[in-house]
């Protein structure tokens, strides 16, 4: 298909239709990927655990087994195979993976097969989530890279603000396994034609830099900033999973709250993840970037006792506003940092290494965190861990440079 003229640095969305197109496209494909298929997922867990008699750690421990077995495997190859043929191929085919994925947990009754979706689940994830949207957009974008990128990333946002009502509706109406098959088809519906009409050309400003200034992969995996980063993004990724990913199980099953309450509450974190894009993108456009992952990092820690240990309805509240604008900048923040200290050309391999490694830490952190209140009877104690390591996340982030590097 005929590539249109990109965008020149610095250039606004509205200021170019291609450009509008793909910042739409990638809207879309996250509110599906991530908002839909990711965290629409945990709103199930409890259901499975009622009917089929599965623990807490056993109903979190398909993301991690999954995202431990494909992000080591994976995720570096889809990053080169992004690098050197672009997003679009990718992003479908995560997309195909990630229908199939919702559509098979709608069927399954044994671990077995609730492992193998799960997989696919996950394989749809790296193929169609953020990697490939995150260097199709810094590709497009580069003085409004952070406005670009917050934009699409209230897909995430929107999806995951939206998903609990729509189950809501869907399980009441025709039970869990039929609304998770809904959503899988939905996902396959309303990405797949916008992903192949995405055009995915590298701006001709970047491509210009990238062959003046040629930057290395072993320059990049050699800096101590890459490996700061690395960790940084581990830990606060395994802070936000770990909480959003049993908190209807801690609403649900600890708290006894009703499925609409437990819906309301994951609706106001998600809601709020929305200003945090927002947010985070503006303020990445303006100041540095470095203090911009702090802040959100420190928003992340900040939100999470109350969540676990608080009872009244204000703590709640409060605490799932704070949480849900952190989270809302967590994952955002990543690429948007990394571009700005190597550049955009091997962002996809950049990318693909860092976002295994969060995988990682977002795989095993639910599993533990269910795994700590199934041993000691509440997450009191996973509280305090999660919160440490968020912690360990923002220090991380204090050793990373401010200044965008000369390549």
């Amino acid at each position: 298909m005929s590539e249109p003229q990109p965008a020149l640095e610095g250039t606004a969305i509205s200021n170019s239709r291609p450009a509008i197109q793909v910042a739409a496209t990638a809207f879309v494909v996250l509110f599906c990927i991530v908002g839909l298929a990711l965290w629409g997922l945990p709103f199930y867990y409890d259901f499975m655990v009622q009917q089929f008699g599965w623990t807490r750690a056993q109903v979190t421990s398909g993301n991690a087994l999954s995202k431990l077995v494909v992000g080591p495997v994976f995720g570096f190859i889809a990053g080169w195979i992004i690098d050197r043929f672009g997003p679009r191929r990718v992003m479908m085919v995560g997309i195909l993976l990630a229908g199939a994925a919702l559509v098979g947990l709608g069927w399954v009754s044994t671990l077995g097969m609730f492992y193998f979706f799960y997989f696919l689940n996950a394989l749809g994830y790296v193929c169609g989530g953020p990697l490939p949207n995150q260097v199709l957009l810094s590709r497009w974008f580069d003085k409004a890279r952070g406005k670009a990128m917050g934009m699409a990333y209230l897909g995430i946002g929107v999806g995951g603000a939206t998903v609990p009502w729509m189950s809501h509706v869907l399980v009441q109406h025709f039970g869990w396994q039929a609304a998770l098959r809904w959503l899988g088809l939905l996902i396959v519906a309303a990405s797949l034609p916008l992903a192949f009409l995405v055009p995915e050309a590298a701006p001709l400003a970047d491509r210009q830099r990238e062959m003046e200034r040629p930057q290395e992969l072993k320059d990049a995996f050699g800096s101590g900033a890459f490996y700061l980063l690395t960790l940084g993004s581990m830990c606060s990724i395994a802070a936000v999973s770990g909480t959003q990913q049993n908190l209807k199980l801690l609403l649900s099953l600890d708290r006894h709250y009703t499925q609409g309450e437990a819906a309301q509450v994951l609706s106001l974190v998600l809601a709020s993840s929305i200003v945090g894009r927002l947010l985070m993108g503006w303020l990445a456009d303006r100041f540095s970037k470095k203090f911009v992952m702090l802040f959100t990092y420190v928003l992340v820690a900040a939100g999470i006792p109350l969540l676990f240990l608080g009872h009244t309805s204000l703590s709640r509240s409060v605490s799932a506003a704070v949480f849900g604008v952190g989270l809302g900048g967590d994952y955002m923040i990543i690429p948007l940092m990394a571009a700005e200290i190597f550049g955009v050309r091997i962002l996809g391999r950049l990318l693909g290494v860092i976002l295994t490694a969060g995988g990682v830490a977002e795989a095993v952190s639910p599993w533990l965190t269910g795994h700590l209140r199934d041993v000691t009877g509440s997450y009191s104690l996973s509280c305090v861990l999660l919160v440490a390591v968020a912690v360990l996340g923002a220090a991380a982030v204090l050793g990373l440079p401010e200044q965008k590097r000369v390549a």
